[in-house]
């Protein structure tokens, strides 16, 4: 039977105060339990010890507390983790952890699918469902520390990054209050060199954005040209490519920070050597760093991988033009958690 009492996830920490002081109560009583609910992940508010047992009765009577379900796991031979979540209202959306050195890092979903449909992306097939609540997007990371800690995992997870689900500065009022809960002191605590949210660049938002300084920024790009951008990914390409450079070369940055640019290799669409030099002109302006991403094919997908040549030609242009370039190892590649994998077909969704 569904619980009809309001998620106390759903409510920030300002108006769980308010709601704490309009019942009498003393204004420190949030920063007691806020950390219940975000810090030590307690989902029972009778063993929040540190409250009164009248306001905990009081608690459980108005609110419960309720994580995304975990309907399935599929672990990859590469130690990379997907989960497949059911929100509130039985939409699904998938998360992935993935394993590094000495860490793990979390691919979050800001969207139930996606409306941009970039022809190269699984996400897309989906096609767009709803925007993910702010709670929502935070309490995915609830679910994967609970996770690792069940497993015993000797690697924390310490970073974070928007490039699940969706296209989060579409859902900017969301993911801005849920990135709030991920930078609370007294909640998560992820410092925002920790978190990094990939966009493909939505005018007037990705400003604000900017000006937040909640989060790091990468940009979807994958093409040096707008003629080439509208072909493979004409949503996306409605902000033309030329000012979109623009604004990124004036993007407010901290000393040490940089403007990640992602860029998909599509076998024969992108990765010529004169694309290379393109994209070199192209961002000559901004202070960047370029993640070359060698594309996963999916079920019936029209592109095909990038040879190993292509790549490493790729490479070295840029390299020879003095862009700090890095190919990133896809991971998770076997149970289709990989860069543009995520996907979830299901009636539920529908």
């Amino acid at each position: 039977m569904k619980n009809k009492t309001k998620n106390i996830l759903s409510l920030n920490f300002d108006q769980i105060s308010h709601w704490l002081i309009n019942r009498g109560e003393k204004e420190f009583r949030a920063k007691q339990l806020w950390p219940w609910l975000w810090a030590k992940r307690v989902k029972d508010f009778s063993l929040m010890t540190n409250l009164s047992k009248p306001l905990r009765k009081i608690l459980a009577q108005n609110f419960c507390i309720k994580w995304p379900e975990v309907r399935d796991i599929k672990e990859s031979k590469d130690g990379t983790v997907k989960f497949l979540l059911a929100l509130e209202d039985e939409k699904l959306i998938e998360t992935v952890l993935i394993p590094e050195k000495d860490h793990y890092t979390q691919c979050l979903s800001s969207q139930v699918g996606c409306s941009l449909a970039c022809t190269f992306c699984s996400t897309g097939q989906m096609g767009f469902k709803r925007n993910m609540y702010s709670h929502e997007i935070a309490a995915q990371i609830l679910v994967a520390q609970d996770y690792l800690q069940k497993k015993n995992s000797p690697k924390h997870l310490t970073n974070l990054v928007f490039m699940g689900m969706g296209e989060p500065l579409l859902n900017w009022k969301e993911v801005r209050e849920a990135l709030q809960i991920i930078n609370h002191p007294l909640g998560l605590n992820f410092s925002r060199r920790k978190i990094t949210l990939s966009t493909v660049g939505i005018k007037g938002v990705l400003q604000d954005f900017g000006q937040s300084k909640l989060a790091l920024l990468a940009v979807s790009l994958h093409a040096p040209t707008q003629e080439l951008r509208e072909k493979i990914m004409p949503k996306a390409a409605r902000w033309d490519l030329n000012e979109l450079v623009s604004v990124l070369a004036e993007y407010p940055l901290a000393r040490r920070e940089r403007i990640t640019i992602e860029y998909v290799l599509l076998g024969g669409v992108n990765d010529t050597p004169e694309h290379a030099r393109q994209l070199v002109r192209l961002l000559s302006r901004v202070k960047c760093k370029i993640n070359l991403i060698a594309y996963n094919p999916g079920p019936d997908s029209k592109y095909r991988a990038p040879e190993k040549k292509d790549i490493l030609k790729f490479e070295q242009i840029l390299w020879s033009k003095g862009m700090t370039a890095i190919l990133r190892k896809s991971k998770g590649q076997d149970i289709s958690a990989a860069c543009g994998q995520l996907i979830v077909m299901s009636k539920l969704n529908s």
